[in-house]
């Protein structure tokens, strides 16, 4: 594993443990080069999939990318870390094990906005308003209107 501060290819692992939900390892590495400590995790990776946008471009996917748009839905929502971890990880796993290689954004988009929609309303319509493009006010008023209506 590379430095990520000096660059150097050779780094030592002196711990690993399983996360607390086990879906991967985490490795405390040091740098004998510039004597720096970081942590590295690794997890299993089932299959290499494949995003298709909406205008047809194919981009591997992001584990990464997918968790931070889940965390940008629900910034200062009382949510616990560890849940929502479990919730970025049962995503991947299901995405994994659809047998496809190739998945729509739309239907990455469709499983992210069910599991907000379960876990905290106000990130779910943080989350529909970038994923669905709401351009004005009254997108916002139809939409949560809908979400009020079907939750009586």
């Amino acid at each position: 594993m590379r430095c990520p501060f000096c660059g150097a290819d050779d780094t030592q692992v002196k711990d690993s443990r399983p996360t607390d939900d086990r879906g991967a390892i985490r490795r405390r590495r040091f740098c004998p080069n510039c004597t720096a400590r970081f942590t590295t995790f690794e997890r299993v990776q089932l299959r290499e999939l494949t995003v298709i946008k909406k205008d047809g471009r194919r981009q591997a996917f992001d584990r990464d990318k997918l968790a931070r748009s889940i965390y940008v839905a629900l910034r200062k929502r009382p949510v616990e870390p560890d849940r929502v971890e479990r919730i970025i990880n049962s995503l991947v796993r299901q995405l994994e094990s659809s047998g496809e290689t190739e998945i729509p954004s739309e239907m990455i988009g469709s499983l992210v906005m069910e599991a907000l929609s379960n876990l905290d309303q106000v990130a779910y319509i943080r989350f529909a308003s970038v994923y669905r493009n709401f351009r004005e006010a009254k997108d916002f008023g139809e939409f949560v209107g809908r979400i009020a209506a079907d939750g009586e």
